[in-house]
């Protein structure tokens, strides 16, 4: 979904500049690593988190499987040895607000898989919205929207 949109966007704006192939990888660990972020915040692994993780990659980013468990393997590494989110964060600022928001979303989605949301997996997910510039409002309709397909 992500790289559909990405691609009609450069080709409506007729960037010359972009490269898609040069930095759809680094977007996607980015956004893998977002995941794997929220997944850990809590201190505690949970089978539901991890399958979400991977479902959740396969549906935003159009891969299959195998695809997904490899790249949420180099994710946790990152998300382990990051010191800052925005380690992640600056490298999602060209996505457009209705990706951001499918982004956050899926980090509720993420959150709510074991049926409960911890204080540190929210402030993960509210900083991150701040960080990519994702509207408050729209911060709030993604946790809702995930807390509804959670029930």
């Amino acid at each position: 979904m992500f790289k559909s949109l990405r691609t009609l966007f450069r080709q409506l704006t007729n960037d010359p500049n972009s490269n898609e192939a040069v930095d759809t990888p680094t977007l996607h660990l980015a956004m893998a690593s977002l995941l794997c972020e929220v997944a850990i915040a809590d201190h505690e692994q949970d089978p539901r988190e991890e399958q979400a993780k991977i479902q959740l990659l396969m549906k935003l980013l159009e891969i299959d499987e195998v695809t997904s468990k490899q790249l949420l393997e180099k994710a946790q590494l990152q998300a382990e040895a990051s010191v800052s989110l925005y380690d992640f964060t600056n490298k999602l600022r060209s996505l457009e607000q209705p990706e951001r928001y499918q982004l956050i979303e899926a980090m509720w989605q993420v959150a709510y898989a074991d049926g409960v949301i911890d204080p540190q997996e929210e402030a993960v997910i509210r900083q991150v919205s701040d960080l990519i510039y994702l509207d408050h409002s729209a911060f709030i309709k993604a946790k809702i929207s995930a807390k509804n397909t959670a029930n």
